[in-house]
């Protein structure tokens, strides 16, 4: 096997990735999503879900540093006056649960994802390191709107690791675009959390599996890093 080159067991077949061509993409594990007090816990989410994939997440983070991996988040924040997440004719506008939360609580923009803000910020656990890079978005999508295919273009990236929240809505919309981009997505299912019923779950790991990438494990991913030949 050439250096840098592991076989990774996942489904629905193993695949061979180069270590030296694949990005970690670490999607919206910031305070508003994942803690007590965040505006999703605030608004009766069961964010436990979420708190189970932080020692997941952390571990592959590490590891993943550890081997020259890029590690890039995906941070969803907006402007203090919310215009860029859009305006008010605009879809994003009656479905937003974050400017709904904020039109009912004003004085707690700080417990969303306004840049700057604790709620934005990325939690502590998984805080970025120097030569880490740091993609804001305003859709689910993170693609849109941002300079992530540029970034990975210029890093000669292939193969894309997903980790994050909520796998049902960012992750997923990301990794689609990435497949159509011509990236190879691997989703990491102990390392996603859904937002919603656990059957959203599902449907994205069925989906990747069987149509728009591999689906693979903390366990399976940390071991083939651990034994990857990376001198």
């Amino acid at each position: 096997m050439i250096k840098g080159q592991a076989i990774l067991k996942a489904e629905p077949k193993p695949i061979e990735i180069d270590f030296f061509k694949t990005a970690l993409l670490v999607v919206d594990m910031q305070n508003a999503f994942v803690r007590r007090g965040g505006y999703l816990d605030l608004l009766g989410f069961d964010i436990s879900v979420t708190e189970k994939i932080i020692t997941p997440c952390r571990k592959i983070v590490n590891a993943a540093r550890k081997k020259g991996v890029k590690i890039i988040y995906l941070q969803m924040a907006c402007s203090a006056d919310l215009l860029d997440i859009g305006n008010p004719n605009s879809p994003v506008s009656h479905k937003s649960r974050g400017l709904a939360f904020i039109e009912k609580h004003p004085e707690m923009k700080d417990r969303i994802y306004i840049h700057g803000t604790w709620g934005a910020n990325i939690i502590e656990e998984l805080k970025q390191q120097p030569g880490d890079i740091i993609i804001r978005k305003q859709k689910y999508d993170g693609f849109v709107g941002t300079d992530l295919h540029t970034v990975l273009k210029s890093n000669n990236i292939k193969y894309l690791i997903f980790i994050g929240t909520a796998t049902n809505i960012c992750v997923e919309t990301t990794l689609r675009h990435a497949f159509s981009l011509n990236y190879f997505p691997i989703l990491v299912s102990d390392a996603v959390s859904q937002l919603g019923p656990a059957i959203t779950q599902e449907a994205t790991i069925h989906n990747v599996r069987s149509t728009f990438g591999w689906v693979t494990t903390s366990q399976e991913l940390l071991s083939m890093m651990k034994n990857i030949d990376d001198n």
